[in-house]
Formats: structure tokens, sequence, C-alpha cells
């Protein structure tokens, strides 16, 4: 018998970049709105588990995690292969997996929510007539660049990619070139191509969830829903449900949180590159200095350096970190003994955002970790590496101002300590710091409206699930005919 409560299979892509947020929106559709969620899994290895990601308080009957087997695409790529490409070809692997455990149901989900990744296996929601949703777990702003890139036309490939000047997109912000994604430069190349195949399949989606809020970007979701700038290429409605991020656990304690027990509030700034960034040796030695420098107390997440890939730990789930005060400068660990912690490999960020004493946070600007930062009011330097991040550097520093960064972009050379030691004396001492404080704690407010009951985001997701809802009244009617 066909159950009358709604139920949506999920898809999430490989690296927690992508499967936290997901898990967050599967467990506030349950929560907030009656579903019961199965989320699917795509894996490059064994070693995450159901008792990993969720919590026994968040563990329910309504709410079940499958991990489909380790995809192995080893054989179809090489080092110059692009993370983007990586993850299309993983998520092509596992259609198999997916349509197999659809299969398997007496009765297939209402709806299939996929990432930006996974738009292949709407032909498989088609199959099984259920609705159709992307979930870009990134902003409106990149999901607008996403649904804009198939209408690009040569001259204006040109005046971007060659002549490096802005990209338009119709009713958004433009894109500098040095902020450019990385595939709209590789015109003719595979992750090209990738990217436009994703761009032109999410337009066939019967709706576009996206992990921001209204009063974060009001501009590019304005025009994302409207046929007269976006809306006609997206054409799909544009829903913003965020922002969804990991809440801090109550109780969790670990060294760091008992270190940042004894600092002063707003004193720390927090360094970290998320679960994929790596720094070369150079970088990281000039990062050393400059943190000691600027004379400020400091939580650094360190791993192990690695040349010229500044992505290298993106599929790897380990938390080694050997020997990693031999690629510290001399004596680093015993003068800042007193004002540094440094944390080999792993950290609990949200918890460590969630911290009084922390003051600010270097990021590589990673989604997830904007959005930490946002919803507890943390301002940032913005030190992007790879992916969008460097989109999301100039919206957090330019467009809504809760960010500084460097002259220089990290992927194109090394900051230097000198700099590093500005930005973070700026952040954590000067008057300019003051006043990014003050609209990221703004932004941090508009975030909880934005999620609490009546407000836009909350609203947005319950439309969503209004429509399941009655796809679902017609299923059951149909079945009953």
């Amino acid at each position: 018998m066909q159950s009358r409560k709604p139920h949506a299979a999920l898809l999430a892509s490989p690296g927690m970049g992508h499967l936290t947020p997901v898990l967050e929106l599967g467990k506030r559709l349950v929560s907030h709105h009656g579903f019961s969620v199965t989320i699917f899994v795509v894996t490059t290895d064994t070693s995450l588990s159901q008792s990993q990601l969720l919590k026994p308080s968040q563990t329910s009957y309504h709410l079940e995690v499958v991990f489909f087997p380790p995809v192995d695409i080893s054989s179809q790529i090489d080092q110059t292969t692009s993370i983007l490409t990586q993850l299309a070809m993983m998520m092509r692997e596992a259609l198999p997996s997916l349509r197999s455990a659809i299969s398997a149901m007496k009765v297939p989900p209402i709806a299939l929510i996929v990432d930006m990744f996974g738009t292949e296996a709407f032909a498989i929601a088609e199959e099984f007539m259920m609705l159709k949703y992307v979930f870009i777990t990134s902003n409106a702003w990149f999901l607008a660049l996403t649904v804009h890139a198939p209408t690009i036309d040569k001259k204006e490939e040109d005046d971007h990619v060659n002549k490096q000047k802005p990209l338009v997109i119709p009713g958004c912000k433009p894109i500098c070139f040095v902020d450019s994604f990385e595939p709209i430069l590789k015109p003719n190349n595979q992750v090209y191509e990738e990217y436009l195949r994703m761009g032109t399949e999410i337009s066939t989606a019967d709706g576009i969830l996206v992990n921001t809020f209204h009063e974060l970007e009001p501009q590019t979701l304005a025009a994302l829903n409207d046929k007269r700038k976006l809306g006609l290429v997206a054409n799909a409605p544009v829903y913003p449900i965020g922002p969804l991020v990991r809440p801090a656990e109550p109780g969790v304690r670990s060294e760091v949180l008992s270190w940042l027990d004894m600092q002063p509030n707003e004193s720390v700034i927090y360094v970290s590159f998320g679960s994929g960034g790596t720094l070369t040796a150079k970088q990281t030695t000039e990062l050393a200095w400059g943190l000691e420098k600027s004379l400020q107390r400091f939580v650094w997440v360190l791993r192990l350096p690695v040349e010229n890939d500044s992505a290298a730990t993106v599929f790897k789930t380990s938390n080694g970190c050997a020997d990693y005060a031999n690629y510290l400068p001399d004596g680093f660990l015993n003068r800042t003994s007193k004002t540094g912690l440094v944390v080999p490999m792993w950290a609990p960020q949200t918890e460590i955002l969630n911290h009084p004493s922390i003051g600010g946070f270097l990021s590589h600007c990673g989604w997830n970790s904007s959005l930490e930062s946002i919803v507890n009011g943390v301002p940032i330097i913005a030190w992007p590496l790879y992916a969008e991040q460097k989109m999301n550097a100039a919206m957090l520093a330019e467009h809504i101002g809760i960010a500084v960064r460097s002259k220089v972009l990290p992927s194109e050379d090394v900051i230097e300590r000198s700099e590093i030691e500005a930005m973070v004396r700026k952040l954590m001492v000067g008057k300019e710091g003051e006043a990014i404080r003050a609209r990221v704690r703004m932004l941090k407010s508009w975030a909880e409206k934005a999620l609490s009951n009546g407000g836009g985001s909350y609203n947005s997701l319950a439309n969503v699930a209004k429509d399941c809802e009655i796809s679902l009244q017609r299923r059951i009617t149909k079945a009953g005919a």
C-alpha cells in the first residue's frame, strides 16, 4: 500500500563538502516537513559509515543512509583530470546502483533530489515517474553561472577567456577574470563539456534548491526567477533553502575546545582549508611566520604540504599527519606555545566556529565553511584554493563585505608573511575588522530568521514539500482508480 508520507530519495556525490549539506537537507525534510528520506551516498572508499554521519539522536525510522559500493575510475583518469570531471565520472558509474536500489523498493519515492554532479540520474527519475530536483550545495551566483554557461557565445567566450574581460551574467554581478570558475577558462576541454552538460540538465528539473538565503543574495535570486533575465535558462523555480550546515553538537569535548575555553572572547583566529585543501611547503612556512608575526592567538589545522595540488585530499579520509613539525619554521611551536595551537589534519570545525573565543576564520572559502562562518557570526580571511572558491571569495569580500583577501590569489602565487600578518591584524584588531564583524553578525541574525518557521528559506522548502504532497496524492488517486 502506498504510504501517505512523502518519500524522497537524495543522491550525494563523493566528498564531505557535498555530503554534509545533503544530509542536512534530508534531516530537515524529515523533522520539519513530514517526509521519509533515503540518502544514497556515492563513495570512493569503504571508510564511511552511517554512525559517522548521524548521531544516535539523529537516526530515525524515517531517515536512512545507503552507501553504494565504492566506484573506481582510476583506469579512466590521469593527473590532469579535473575534480569536476572525476566527480561526473564517479556519478555516472553509480547510476546502475541507483536504478537497482529504486527498482528494489515496493513503491518508488515521490521525488529524486540530486546535487549538480548527479543530473544524469534524472533519466532514472523519469523512468519511475518521480519528481526531479537538483540541490545546488553552493550559492546562487554559482548557480547563475552554471545555467548561463551553455548560452555563452563565441564573442563572450573570447572576451572573457582571451581578453580577460569580466563575464556578464544577466541580472547578476559580473565575474572578474581572476575569479572565474576553472571550466569556463578551458573551452573545448572535457571539464568544460561536462560543466555545460550539467548546466543544461539542471534546467530540466522540476525545481532547483540552493544552499543560500534571500538576504544573502537578493539580486541573484531575483534574476534566476525573472524570465526576462536568467529565469528563461534556469527554466524551473529556484528555491533558496539555506543556510543548511551541520549544527554544533552540545557536550563535544576535545583538546582544541578546552584550549579555547581559556582564551578571551573573539581573540582567536581559526585557520583551516577544509576537507580537501592543501598548501605547498613554502606557503606553509610563510603562513606560520605570518601568524606568529601578527601576535594574535590562533588554532591552525595543519596538513602535510603537497606541491602543485591544492585539492590533494578531496577524496581522502585519512586523519593521520606524521612529522608535521618538520614543515614549520625552527622553534615555531615553542615560540607560539602560549598563543597558538597546531592541530594535525582534522578538528571539530563546527564546534570551533561556534566557540565564543573565535574572532576570525582564515578559510579556503568552500561554501559549507563560508556558511558555517556566517551562521556563527565569524568574519573571514578569504584564501580560495580550487573549484568555485575564487567566486566565493569575491562574493564574501566584495559583494557582501564579510571578508578580507590577499592582493594576489593563493592559487597563483605564494602569499608572503607580511601580507598574512597584515590581513590577520586587520581582521582581528583593526577598525575595518570591527565593521566586517558587525556586518556578519547582521547576516547571522538574518540566517536564523530565514530558517525559522515562516522565514524565507523555511517557506521555500515548504513549497517543495507541498508539490511533493500533491504529486503523491495524484499517485494514490491513480492507484485507487
